[in-house]
């Protein structure tokens, strides 16, 4: 059965009109989690988060206290049904929202400095908490460049908040693999996806790169597939990529006016990328996909998140996804 399943993986691609979307009125769903419940999950740029049921109710969880500013990017489940926000707006840093709205800081300084705005947040089997930012650079759009280095892994445990990993090249989505031995990270404008040896302590070693993209590439969503492979998100090019556990890349799905990536690409690699960069997008249906999350009863429905559309996209995967740790909550 692996063997046919990863042979059938060697060609399989998603044609757009095969493409299955769900929900309505979204608003920036850049980050979807997905539970056995049939629950999804999505970042809502309002200020909180929106559930979408498996018959297709959805229920927004806003913040009342409007005067902070919060713009959800990276979202992750908690045990007790509530949820930590990695803030993009100014006020940065990780929040908890409680589904009535009630808003708590988690982490809002490292090392006596404010924690700048926070691109994702992960909380894994141990119930540590790990965020990425993704450049100290200000405005962010500054660490839109081939040349950005400065972003950061944090560790929140039971010892407190610590960098244990930095230096990075615009530091984004993060994911452990089953064992857990490894931590793996997306370097959007470093066009890596890189990992880390885990220590028992949560140290953070012999950084490795795993794979390198090339032009029209900018990885930004991440998630394990039960054979190995490793499924990435690209802006931009609107790309879905599978990389196999023996390293090669084979593009799943793509929707991407070559024009566009053109005059993107140059503007890349001449350090001029801006927010009109990715604010904009020229494609069929597909509105900048940023993140892949695993789904469904079984769960081999791909749901993607995005930054321009007010609905999800959605396909089947002859191989299923690697249950993440909020797969039994909801």
């Amino acid at each position: 059965m692996r063997y046919a399943r990863r042979l059938i993986m060697q060609h399989f691609s998603v044609s757009l009109n095969e493409l299955v979307f769900i929900g309505k009125d979204l608003h920036r769903p850049e980050c979807v989690l997905c539970t056995k419940s049939g629950t999804t999950y999505v970042s809502d740029w309002r200020g909180g988060v929106t559930r979408i049921s498996n018959d297709g109710r959805q229920e927004s969880y806003l913040l009342k206290d409007t005067s902070i500013q919060i713009k959800p990017n990276g979202i992750a489940l908690d045990r007790d049904g509530t949820f930590l926000i990695a803030n993009l707006g100014d006020d940065g840093g990780v929040w908890r929202l409680l589904r009535d709205g009630t808003l708590q800081p988690v982490l809002l300084e490292i090392d006596g400095v404010d924690l700048p705005p926070s691109n994702f947040v992960l909380i894994d089997n141990h119930g540590r908490i790990w965020i990425t930012v993704s450049t100290r650079r200000i405005p962010r759009a500054l660490g839109y460049r081939p040349d950005a280095d400065d972003g950061f892994i944090v560790l929140l445990d039971a010892e407190g908040p610590r960098i244990v990993a930095d230096g990075l090249g615009y530091t984004n989505e993060i994911q452990f693999d089953a064992s857990g031995s490894w931590l793996y990270v997306n370097e959007t404008f470093g066009r890596r996806l890189s990992r880390f040896r885990v220590g028992a302590d949560g140290s953070l070693a012999g950084r490795e790169t795993v794979a390198t993209f090339g032009y029209g590439v900018y990885p930004d969503g991440l998630a394990f597939d039960q054979e190995g492979g490793i499924w990435i998100t690209s802006v931009v090019s609107n790309r879905v990529i599978r990389i196999t556990p023996e390293g090669n890349q084979h593009v799943v799905l793509e929707d991407a006016d070559p024009e566009h990536v053109k005059n993107v690409e140059a503007a890349f690699l001449a350090g001029r990328m801006d927010r009109p960069h990715l604010d904009t997008i020229q494609s069929k249906r597909l509105r900048n996909i940023s993140s892949l999350a695993f789904g469904g009863p079984d769960l081999s429905m791909v749901y993607l998140g995005c930054l321009l559309g007010d609905s999800l996209a959605t396909f089947r995967s002859p191989i299923p996804g690697w249950p993440p740790v909020h797969w039994e909550f909801d």
